[in-house]
């Protein structure tokens, strides 16, 4: 554990060094780039050339003394990358120090090797001059001493002797004359060149710096603003770069007049002044772009940060919709996908609320505006969608709801009716005609009211299985096949419990034979009760002479008969067409209550037509026909009352049941409801 400890506080002091060593590299980095960074200012003298040359020479000096330091950090660097594994010391860290201390190195040097050309080329220079005037003071005190010499010689003589070297003299002060003249020339053309780099430079910045603002006027995205802000950073820093030279040249007004002259020295400082201001008008353009740049980029920042996780949670809550968008098998399951879909819609509203405090952070942003519509639209259209699908799935509970609540009532009347009738067919005894036979006739009485029912269980059954899986449609199928198989068993009871009463009825009649009306089979098969007055036996009926055959011709009732039939089974093919229709919304509710309060209305028609019937009388060998019409008339208006009662025990967005249908009171209040 010491060990460990030991070793971390070695790395830590190791670090600290190199932190110390690497933050005093680039104090003296940024030293010698301040140093080397303004141009090479101009001398007049030779001395000032030398001076200039051994300060330059002393910055290189230093620069290749650094080297070591360099290679002492570059070393530690690679001993902590292997220790620490620090991104600050990786590979490309240490080539940048490197590339860095390259490039100032290599500014150094250009720098020597610049000044040490111009201070060869002015000593060179100075030497031809100091020479010149050597040759030419010797020449004087030649020329002197030969006109004080009291020579012999003629003075024509005397010059003749110094002509050629008069010649030769001349001759290379031409030479020198003409190179110095190149040298200056060169010199010139050089500096002149120097001095107009920087406005070359400006020009190539400021094409640059439009291209710059042209192409950032309008961005799209983050990931472009993250692209072009350096660019504009490295921009303004160019920019300044090039200001400074430009003020340097601007303060060198008096040397410039001195080297190049005033007329051409005001050119100069006229285009530069030109330049700075166009400079300071393109600074400040950038300046505004990269402030702009920055607020937008906070901006996409802060409504990323809004943004994303709502177009999270819309696409959360599609897939959870889209996964309830499904069948279910039972009503149980349809209750529980109606609860998920209503936790759902509670979702929804709260995104939608969020959707809405979100705006408020666009800021007039045309691209945050445009996620913005296209996130409300995709989230108005998730809405409207989940509504269409809640309603269809409360549409499709209620139904369930009423086709369960009316099977399971009619289940429960079959069972208690079947069980009763088993009892009176158990019963062995004799019949008591005021007791048994009227039971009897009571329970039986409500076979038609019930009957009519089954249509309307058949069709919601049918609209169940519509919307069920088809598990769920499979065992709707098998309830609706055991209904009618419990009804046909009930069906086969009725007739032996009929025949049961017709026998105990006949034993009757032969004992008061004396009677002229009987009570005979009463309940045909279809389950339809007829009046005391017609429950005469079909072989009394052919004996019998007819007593109404004055009131009416037989063509008369056989074409009323058949009006009435035509009229009846119209009616009744509208009915059927409005129970099996889907009332999916509130107006087809409506509609289907208009179109039954129409039948309604025609039912007195219908009522009107039957008496005229019953007044007319029935011919010879119709009393059967008669008999079928008034029980498919009773079942009529007994199917007709049932949907009314249906519909109006429904409305939407709440389940209901079929409502009880009240039944008959007995056999004279059942015939007085098919007479009526």
């Amino acid at each position: 554990m010491t060990h460990c400890h030991s070793r971390i506080e070695w790395v830590w002091l190791h670090w600290s060094e190199y932190l110390l060593a690497r933050d005093e590299f680039y104090r003296w980095f940024q030293k010698m780039t301040v140093a080397l960074e303004p141009p090479v200012e101009l001398q007049l003298g030779l001395k000032e050339k030398q001076w200039q040359l051994s300060h330059a020479q002393v910055l290189l000096h230093n620069v290749d003394n650094q080297a070591v330091l360099l290679d002492r950090l570059l070393e530690e660097a690679a001993s902590l990358l292997n220790r620490i594994g620090d991104p600050s010391v990786d590979e490309d860290a240490q080539k940048r120090m490197k590339a860095e201390y390259d490039a100032v190195k290599a500014k150094a040097q250009d720098r020597v090797h610049l000044l040490e050309r111009v201070t060869q080329e002015h000593a060179h220079f100075q030497a031809s001059v100091d020479e010149f005037q050597l040759w030419l003071k010797a020449v004087v005190e030649r020329v002197s001493s030969c006109v004080g010499h009291k020579s012999q010689l003629s003075t024509k003589d005397r010059l003749s002797a110094l002509q050629d070297s008069v010649v030769a003299t001349i001759q290379e002060f031409q030479r020198l004359k003409a190179k110095t003249s190149r040298l200056c020339n060169a010199a010139d053309v050089q500096l002149w060149q120097r001095l107009q780099r920087p406005l070359q430079d400006l020009q190539l910045w400021r094409a640059l710096a439009q291209r710059l603002l042209d192409v950032t006027a309008s961005l799209p995205d983050p990931p472009s603003i993250h692209t072009f802000l350096p660019q504009i950073e490295a921009a303004l820093a160019e920019s300044s770069r090039l200001k400074e030279q430009l003020t340097i040249l601007q303060l060198k007004k008096d040397l410039l007049g001195g080297v190049f002259g005033q007329e051409r020295a005001a050119v100069l400082l006229e285009q530069v002044a030109t330049s700075v201001r166009d400079r300071d008008l393109l600074h400040n353009r950038l300046l505004q772009r990269k402030s702009k740049l920055q607020s937008s980029l906070a901006q996409h920042k802060d409504f990323g940060a809004a943004f994303e996780p709502l177009q999270k949670k819309l696409l959360d809550l599609r897939i959870r919709i889209q996964a309830e968008n499904g069948l279910q098998r039972d009503l149980p399951g349809k209750q529980a996908q109606l609860s998920r879909l209503q936790g759902l819609q509670e979702e929804g509203l709260d995104l939608g609320a969020q959707v809405e405090a979100t705006r408020s952070l666009i800021q007039d942003n045309p691209n945050h505006q445009h996620k913005m519509d296209q996130l409300s639209a995709d989230y108005q259209a998730l809405h409207r969608s989940l509504e269409d699908l809640m309603d269809r799935c409360q549409q499709s509970v209620r139904e369930h709801c009423t086709f369960s609540h009316q099977l399971l009532e009619l289940r429960h009347w079959l069972a208690v009716l079947t069980q009763k009738l088993e009892a009176h067919r158990g019963y062995l005894g004799p019949w008591d005609a005021q007791s048994r036979e009227a039971e009897a006739e009571r329970l039986l009485a409500e076979l038609p009211e019930k009957e009519a029912q089954l249509p309307l269980i058949e069709a919601l059954g049918r609209l169940v299985m519509e919307k069920s899986s088809p598990e769920g449609a499979a065992m709707v199928q098998e309830e609706l096949a055991e209904l009618a198989e419990s009804w046909g068993a009930l069906r086969l009871l009725e007739e032996s419990l009929q025949s049961l009463v017709r026998n105990q009825q006949l034993q009757r009649t032969e004992v008061d034979s004396g009677k002229k009306m009987i009570f005979t089979n009463n309940i045909p098969k279809t389950g339809f009760l007829i009046t005391p007055t017609d429950l005469i036996s079909r072989h009394h009926r052919r004996a019998r002479p007819l007593l109404r055959e004055g009131e009416g011709s037989h063509e008369d009732f056989s074409q009323l008969l058949r009006n009435f039939e035509l009229w009846l089974q119209v009616e009744n093919s509208k009915l059927v067409r409005i129970i099996a229709m889907k009332a999916a919304t509130a107006e087809d509710l409506r509609t289907r209550e208009t179109k039954l309060q129409e039948l309604e209305a025609r039912v007195p028609e219908g009522q009107h037509l039957f008496e005229n019937l019953l007044r007319l009388g029935p011919a010879r060998g119709s009393l059967d026909e008669l008999e079928d019409l008034r029980y498919r008339w009773m079942l009529y208006k007994s199917k007709l009352k049932d949907s009314s009662l249906l519909l109006t025990g429904s409305s939407p967005g709440e389940p209901t049941g079929f409502q009880k249908t009240p039944r008959g009171r007995g056999l004279g209040a059942f015939c007085r409801k098919v007479c009526c």
